[in-house]
């Protein structure tokens, strides 16, 4: 088990990224919250170690993303949420505006995931495939249908 200093050292580091995948993906606080903890429960009874602190930031990255698809597939916890719930929480969030934020809330799981990944945390698309699982120019792919449908939703360019 990991030491309690670097527990703490962790969790300042990721806990915002975490808690942004967590929000991205759940639509919720409360379930944001509980995601947050089991991801640093799993850091904590993890024996392996990092090549480095990319290689540590996307272990967070990709245990918190199949963190929330677990969450998301326990049907006992499935609910559905008023936009006006999520369009409230999501002013808790810094960065994106409410309507960019909702709009990519709205994107179809595969890319929200590399919309997410790309944008708000700036992984490359190399990364991103390797976090996924995917191949790169699935992921190229995945983003450039993601900006054409947000370019739809909010009229215009976008990013």
């Amino acid at each position: 088990m990991k030491s309690a200093e670097e527990i703490n050292r962790v969790v300042e580091e990721y806990a915002d990224m975490v808690r942004r995948i967590c929000f991205v993906h759940l639509k919720n606080r409360h379930d944001t919250e509980d995601v947050f903890q089991n991801v640093y429960m799993k850091y904590m009874l993890y024996r392996g170690f990092f090549e480095s602190p990319e290689h540590e930031k996307a272990w967070f990255a990709r245990v918190t993303v199949n963190a929330c698809t677990d969450w998301l597939r326990n049907l006992a916890r499935r609910r559905w949420l008023p936009l006006e719930v999520i369009a409230e929480e999501s002013e808790a969030l810094d960065g994106p505006s409410g309507e960019i934020l909702e709009a990519v809330l709205g994107l179809p799981e595969k890319y929200k995931n590399v919309v997410y990944l790309f944008y708000f945390e700036e992984y490359s698309a190399v990364e991103i495939a390797d976090i996924l699982g995917k191949k790169v120019n699935t992921v190229y792919t995945w983003l450039s249908r993601a900006k054409e449908i947000l370019r739809e939703q909010l009229g215009g360019e976008w990013a």
